[in-house]
C-alpha cells in the first residue's frame, strides 16, 4: 500500500486535491512501486522559484521539482520506501498547458508521473521526447487517458 500526503502553499486550496492523490497512487501502482511514501505540494511561482534557486542554482520559476529521499524505514512489519517530495507549480502548469496545446488535465498528470518518474531514480539530459524517462512518461499517461483530475 502506497502513501500519497497533499499539501497547497501560496495558493487557495484545490478542490481536487483527493483526486490528484488517488492519480498518484494509481500512477504508482502502474510503475509497480509499492509500499512508498511520497508527498506532493501544490503551490506558485515564487515559491518554487526559491526552491530552484536554493538547491539547483536557478533562478526562475520551473514547473516541477522532485526532492529525493530514497530511505526506507520499517512500519507495521513492512519496509517502507520514503521517496520524497514533489513540488508543482500551478501557474507554471497553467503556462505549459497553454504553451504545448495541453488540457490542463492532462499536463497536471504529465508533472505528477514526471515527478514520481525523477523519484524513482530516472533523469532525462534535455526535453527532447527520445530520452527514455520522457517516453516512459508519455506512454504511462497514454494509459490514464480519459481520467479527470481537475
Amino acid at each position: 500500500m502506497n502513501r500519497v500526503s497533499i499539501d497547497w502553499r501560496d495558493i487557495d486550496e484545490p478542490a481536487w486535491l483527493a483526486k490528484a492523490e488517488r492519480f498518484a497512487d494509481k500512477a504508482l501502482l502502474s510503475l509497480g512501486k509499492d509500499n512508498w511514501d511520497l508527498s506532493l505540494l501544490f503551490c506558485a511561482d515564487e515559491f518554487i522559484r526559491a526552491l530552484n534557486r536554493d538547491y539547483r542554482n536557478k533562478d526562475e520559476a520551473t514547473d516541477v521539482l522532485s526532492f529525493s529521499m530514497a530511505d526506507t524505514i520499517e512500519e507495521e512489519g513492512r519496509t517502507v520506501f520514503i521517496a520524497g517530495d514533489i513540488v508543482i507549480s500551478i501557474p507554471a502548469m497553467e503556462r505549459n498547458a497553454e504553451e504545448f496545446g495541453a488540457g490542463i488535465d492532462e499536463e497536471l498528470k504529465r508533472l505528477i508521473v514526471h515527478g514520481i518518474l525523477h523519484l524513482s531514480g530516472m533523469d532525462h539530459e534535455d526535453n527532447s521526447p527520445s530520452q527514455p524517462m520522457l517516453m516512459e512518461q508519455e506512454a504511462l499517461l497514454k494509459s490514464f487517458e480519459g481520467e479527470k483530475i481537475r
